[in-house]
C-alpha cells in the first residue's frame, strides 16, 4: 500500500501530544492560596468507599482540603462510619439532628467552607462531606480575613454526582457507611520503568534499521559508481527507498501546522472528533505495521521471494505479495482494537500500533543534518512549554493536557500515545508518553547512527551511543520531575531536548566536525577513506 498519503495524515496529528503525563490528574493547581497556620495541608485525593444497607456499593473519589485534620493513608487503619444528611442542608448554622461522630453530607454554598467545618465539628461530627455544585472537583481553602482555621476534622469535597447519589439513599430511608482515607502513590511505578524502556527500545530499533537502509543503499551507490554503472546517474539525485529528507522551512512550519491542530482539537474535542482521530491513528497503525512486518519477514530466505515479486493493484501502484499476504492480518488488528478500545488490555493494541507506526515513521522521515535538527528540536521545545505550560494565560487551563486527557470526549485519552497501566498505583490511571517525544528526539538520534555508519566510526568514536545515552537520561528527569510535581503533567522535551540536543553539538564542537554535521550531514556513500578495492600506485 502507499504510505505516504496516510503517513502525513497521522503525522500531523502525531505532534500534537509531545507532552508527557501521568493519569490520576484529576485536581487543578492552586496558585492563589498560600499556606499558613491551620490552612497548610496538601491538597490529597481521598478514596471514599461506601456501603448501602451493609451492602458494598461504589467508591467514589473526593479531595481534601487545606485545613482540618489529616486523613489515614492505610485503608485498614480508617473506620467504617455512618453518613448523615444535614439539617439544614447546607450547614451554615448549626444542625437540628444530632451526631455521634457522624460523618456529615452538606451542600455547598451560602457560607464558607470553614464555618461549615467548625459548626460540623461543633456538633460532635468526625467528617464533613461537601458537596460541590458541579461534576469536577474543587480545592477548598480558607479565606483571606477567617481566622478561625484550627479544625479537628476531616473536610472533604465530592463531586455533584456523587453527592447526590448518596443524598439519594439516605433520603429513602438506607442506612448508608463510608471509609475516608489517602493512599499515598509510590515514588515509582513499574508501569514508567517499563514505558522508559519502550521508548528507549523503540529509538534504538528504528535507528539500526535506518542506519542498515542508508548503509545499504551507499553501498550500492559506491558499487555502481565504480562499476561506472549509467545506473548511477539516475539514482543520485533521487531519494532512495522512498526516504523523506526534511529541511529547516518544513521543520518550522511543522511546528505552526501542529500548534493550530492542536487548537483545533481543543476547541472540537467531542465523541465524533476522537472517532476521527482513531480512524486516522488505525491508518497510521495499519501502515506501520505492515512495513515492520514485511520488513522482518524478508529476514528469512521463505519470504524473500515474496517481497521481491510486485503485482500492480489500482489506487496503490506495484505492491508486493508479502505486502498483500500480511495486509488482512494488520487491517484486522487495526480493526479489532478499534472496536474494543474501551476494555481494560486493548492499551496493548494501541502500544503495537503506536510502536509500529513510530519505527515506521523514524525509517521514513530523515533529518540530513544537524542543523534541521537543531531547528527542528529547538521549534519543538518551544511548541512543548508553550502548549503546556504558557496557554494556560489564554485558556485558563493547559490546552496539551486537555487535549491529551481526552476531556469531553468521553475517551481515556487520544489514541496517538504509548500508554500502560499503573500496576502499583492505589488510584490506578496510565503512565504516558506521547508519540512526539520519541518521534522528534529520534530522529536526531537515528541521524547519529547513520552519520556513524557511514563515516565508519566506532561506537565510543561516534555519537549515537552518546545522543542514545543522553535521551535515556532526559527521558529518566521527566520521570523525576513527573513525580516531584504529583503526577501532573510535564513537557518532556523540556528535558530531552537540552540532553539530546545538547550532547550532540557539544561533542561535534569538541571534535571539531560541528561544520561538517551541520551543513553537510551524513555522506550519501560510505567515506573515500575506506575503498571496495586496492589503491593503485603511480
Amino acid at each position: 500500500m502507499g504510505f505516504h498519503g496516510p503517513l502525513y495524515m497521522v503525522l500531523a496529528v502525531l505532534a500534537l501530544t509531545p507532552c508527557f503525563a501521568s493519569a490520576g490528574d484529576i485536581v487543578h493547581h492552586d496558585d492563589v492560596a498560600p499556606k499558613r497556620p491551620g490552612c497548610d495541608n496538601n491538597f490529597v485525593l481521598v478514596k471514599v468507599p461506601t456501603w448501602v444497607d451493609d451492602v458494598e456499593d461504589i467508591e467514589y473519589v473526593g479531595v481534601g482540603a487545606r485545613f482540618g485534620l489529616t486523613l489515614e493513608s492505610k485503608e485498614k487503619h480508617a473506620n467504617k462510619t455512618r453518613l448523615v444528611l444535614a439539617d439544614p442542608p447546607d450547614l451554615c448554622r448549626p444542625p437540628k439532628n444530632k451526631l455521634n461522630r457522624d460523618v456529615i453530607l452538606v451542600h455547598r454554598g451560602n457560607c464558607s467552607f470553614t464555618t461549615k467545618s467548625n459548626i460540623a465539628e461543633g456538633a460532635n461530627a468526625s467528617a464533613i462531606l461537601i458537596i460541590n455544585n458541579r461534576t469536577a472537583l474543587f480545592k477548598m481553602v480558607c479565606g483571606a480575613n477567617e481566622t478561625d482555621v484550627i479544625i479537628g476534622i476531616p473536610a472533604i469535597m465530592l463531586p455533584q454526582d456523587a453527592g447526590a447519589s448518596l443524598e439519594k439513599y439516605i433520603k429513602s430511608s438506607s442506612r448508608v457507611y463510608v471509609q475516608l482515607y489517602s493512599p499515598q502513590r509510590p515514588l515509582v511505578d513499574v508501569a514508567e520503568v517499563f514505558l522508559w524502556l519502550m521508548a528507549v527500545g523503540t529509538i534504538l530499533g528504528a535507528s539500526y534499521w535506518s542506519a542498515w537502509s542508508a548503509r545499504e543503499v551507499a553501498i550500492e551507490q559506491d558499487k555502481l559508481l565504480k562499476d561506472g554503472s549509467d545506473d548511477f546517474t539516475h539514482t543520485e539525485g533521487v531519494t532512495s527507498s522512498g526516504v523523506v529528507n526534511i529541511n529547516t522551512t518544513s521543520a518550522i512550519l511543522f511546528v505552526v501546522i501542529a500548534s493550530c491542530f492542536l487548537v483545533m482539537l481543543y476547541k472540537l474535542m467531542s465523541l465524533w472528533f476522537m472517532d476521527v482521530l482513531v480512524v486516522l491513528f488505525c491508518i497510521g497503525g495499519i501502515e506501520g505495521l505492515q512495513t515492520c512486518l514485511v520488513a522482518l519477514l524478508s529476514c528469512f530466505r521463505c519470504f524473500q521471494h515474496a517481497g521481491e515479486s510486485f503485482i500492480k493493484v489500482p489506487f496503490f501502484g506495484a505492491v508486493s505479495y508479502l505486502t498483500l499476504a500480511v495486509s488482512p492480518f494488520c487491517i484486522s488488528f487495526a480493526v479489532v482494537w478499534a472496536v474494543y478500545r474501551r476494555v481494560s488490555f486493548a492499551w496493548i493494541g494501541q502500544d503495537i500500533l503506536g510502536i509500529a507506526l513510530i519505527i515506521t515513521v523514524l525509517q521514513i522521515v530523515h533529518i540530513p543534518n544537524l542543523k534541521v535538527g537543531t531547528v527542528l528540536l529547538s521549534c519543538a521545545f518551544l511548541y512543548d512549554i508553550f502548549w503546556v505550560f504558557v496557554s494556560k494565560l489564554w485558556f485558563k487551563e493547559s490546552v496539551m493536557i486537555v487535549v491529551a486527557r481526552g476531556d469531553k470526549s468521553g475517551e481515556d485519552g487520544i489514541p496517538m500515545l504509548l500508554k500502560i497501566p499503573r500496576m502499583f498505583d492505589p488510584w490506578g490511571g496510565y503512565s504516558i508518553i506521547g508519540f512526539g517525544d520519541i518521534i522528534l528526539p529520534g530522529l536526531l538520534v537515528a541521524f547519529a547512527l547513520r552519520y556513524d555508519w557511514l563515516t565508519k566510526k566506532n561506537l565510543r568514536a561516534g555519537y549515537f551511543m552518546w545522543a542514545m545515552t543522553a535521551y535515556g537520561l532526559g527521558l529518566l528527569i521527566t520521570y523525576v520531575a513527573l513525580n516531584m510535581m504529583d503526577g501532573h503533567g510535564q513537557p518532556a522535551l523540556l528535558y530531552i531536548v537540552p540532553f539530546t540536543l545538547g550532547t550532540f553539538l557539544t561533542l561535534g564542537k569538541k571534535r571539531g566536525e560541528l561544520k561538517a554535521l551541520w551543513t553537510r550531514g551524513a555522506p550519501e556513500r560510505p567515506c573515500p577513506h575506506v575503498q571496495f578495492q586496492p589503491s593503485q600506485s603511480q
